[in-house]
């Protein structure tokens, strides 16, 4: 496919589907099930319009918002997605420095292919190497519970040393979604690769010894998370988290305002609104459909994150005006990632922030302050008549 000028996100996506290997591309395309709800993550953006408003000063579009003590440039944060070097050899460490070029929030993987050590470094030489430009350094840490809580343990004080600015610990993935794709042609981790995180001293976690002895339809990733990841985790597990660290907790994989009145009795930071990029529980609802009533339960108590199936500035638009404080992008940071590296990501931030700053301006919204939900509405294509 040649595409002479990139528009929008779906033109890196396009390019970056044709370069993929069918191993990297089985492993970030696939969702759970018959991926219902990986589809309805992007469809039920559709399904909700924008009401504009007009004859409003909107020369001047202030995107900028407080999170966490700090001032992000705009509300579109990099989500945390496993295993980048599959996309390219930068691998995270191109993500977090796009993010930081942007003033943005990173997020990395526990069970990435870049360090958390190794990621700090990447942002410290951007920010040393071009101190002019005042970038900040807004990394947080997503940490799965392992059984063995001294590795969890491990995690949090070298995310804590690293600089990282909070724990998001995921808390909807106690086993591994039952994604076909995997079944069918099971994943490997490339050999040359390994989770960086757990590579150290002679513990080195990678696909040589894991894969070695699974059965013929058995998934490395299946395994591994049976093995390492603790299935058994309740409300405490959280508590525990929290008194191990003086950062702030976000809980990600929320999907109910039930739950969402749970973690804030528990006293935790933030929530992100999240079903795993539907890879998990299939039939789960979309994250931007789950949204309103989770934020209308927090109650602006603390700040309410979305991820899932944003592709564009209207759908951050969207949900910012159904109570989000801003949403991230994964898969997104993939295809940008094989389309152009550390440039790829910069490339798909740019068009997703100017779109997010034309819908702002085009719906009369000076500052994501003034976004509210009378400025959306469910489409009469999609509701009943009767």
């Amino acid at each position: 496919m040649s595409i002479k000028n990139i528009s929008c996100l779906q033109d890196i996506e396009d390019i970056a589907l044709q370069k993929l290997d069918k191993n990297a591309l089985n492993y970030y395309t696939s969702g759970s099930g018959d991926m219902l709800t990986l589809e309805e993550n992007q469809l039920a953006f559709d399904r909700i319009q924008i009401r504009p408003r007009f004859l409003r000063d909107v020369s001047n579009i202030d995107m900028e918002i407080d999170i966490l003590g700090e001032k992000a440039s705009c509300p579109v944060f990099l989500a945390a997605s496993a295993m980048q070097k599959m996309a390219n050899s930068i691998g995270e460490v191109g993500a977090v420095r796009a993010a930081v070029r942007h003033n943005v929030v990173h997020s990395l993987s526990s069970i990435s292919t870049c360090s958390i050590e190794e990621v700090a470094k990447g942002a410290k030489d951007l920010i040393e190497k071009e101190p002019e430009q005042n970038f900040l350094d807004m990394r947080w840490f997503q940490l799965y519970i392992y059984k063995d809580r001294s590795k969890t343990l491990n995690l949090i004080n070298r995310a804590e040393k690293a600089g990282c600015k909070a724990i998001i610990v995921t808390v909807d993935t106690p086993y591994l979604g039952r994604r076909l794709p995997d079944i069918r042609e099971p994943f490997e981790l490339p050999r040359h690769l390994s989770l960086a995180n757990f590579k150290t001293g002679e513990e080195e976690l990678s696909s040589d010894s894991d894969q070695a002895d699974n059965g013929e339809n058995s998934s490395w990733l299946a395994k591994y998370f049976s093995e390492e990841i603790d299935p058994s985790l309740t409300w405490d597990d959280l508590t525990w988290v929290k008194n191990q660290t003086k950062l702030p907790i976000i809980v990600k994989g929320i999907m109910t305002a039930e739950d969402a009145h749970l973690v804030c009795q528990a006293n935790m930071d933030g929530i992100i609104v999240s079903n795993h990029g539907g890879r998990q529980l299939d039939s789960a609802s979309s994250t931007i459909d789950a949204l309103y009533a989770i934020t209308q339960a927090v109650n602006k108590k603390i700040p309410v994150f979305l991820d899932g199936g944003v592709r564009r500035g209207t759908d951050v638009f969207k949900a910012i005006a159904l109570g989000a404080t801003a949403v991230f992008v994964g898969r997104p940071v993939l295809w940008a990632l094989s389309y152009d590296g550390e440039d790829g990501v910069n490339l798909m931030l740019d068009l997703l922030i100017e779109e997010f700053r034309m819908a702002m301006a085009l719906s009369g919204c000076q500052s994501v302050k003034d976004i509210n939900v009378n400025y959306v509405q469910k489409s009469s294509k999609y509701t009943s008549k009767l």
